[in-house]
């Protein structure tokens, strides 16, 4: 499972496909090091003993600052949304029905006068599936570590970070060019 979002994603990359399969678990979850507390990314951990993303809009402020006793973030792994599981588990927890996750979203609007309308604040709620709650419904996960600049170049702004421009530049830091 892996996200169209990000140009950089190494589909069925054979060291990550090879390590999920000598560790033994049914899943492998790619992850990099968060950057900032705020950033956008789930982040790969335990909950309740059980393998799991913890999505960023689910996190309290507590949880997205937490540091260990070395001034590491405790919850560092964000998940790139790069899974790989075993079939027999999939078939296994395809039995189960997916829980909604409620997201709050600022939505565009025409307001009663015909003017298109940027909220500044959320204004919606959209309800969702998110397959990577098949992680939680497994016994294990590995986690596998990989280097940002080399897998992890998402466009989801217009401009900025996570931007077209920003993905180009770390195309070309690749080998990349468009």
């Amino acid at each position: 499972i892996f996200n169209v979002d990000n140009v950089l994603q190494r589909v069925n990359d054979p060291a990550f496909v090879g390590a999920t399969l000598l560790s033994g678990t049914p899943c492998g979850a790619k992850v990099i090091r968060k950057k900032y507390p705020e950033e956008k990314l789930g982040v790969m951990c335990l909950k309740d003993g059980r393998p799991s993303v913890v999505e960023y809009f689910e996190m309290t402020d507590n949880m997205k600052n937490l540091r260990d006793s070395s001034g590491e973030l405790v919850y560092s792994f964000g998940a790139i949304n790069n899974y790989l599981f075993n079939i027999k588990a999939l078939e296994k927890i395809t039995e189960t029905p997916l829980e909604y996750h409620v997201v709050e979203k600022k939505v565009p609007y025409i307001d009663r006068e015909g003017n298109r309308v940027l909220p500044e604040a959320p204004n919606a709620f959209k309800f969702e599936c998110i397959a990577v709650d098949m992680v939680q419904m497994l016994d294990s996960c590995m986690p596998y570590e990989i280097v940002r600049e080399y897998e992890f170049a998402p466009v989801k702004n217009l401009t900025g970070a996570d931007s077209v421009d920003s993905a180009r530049e770390l195309l070309k830091l690749n080998g990349v060019e468009l």
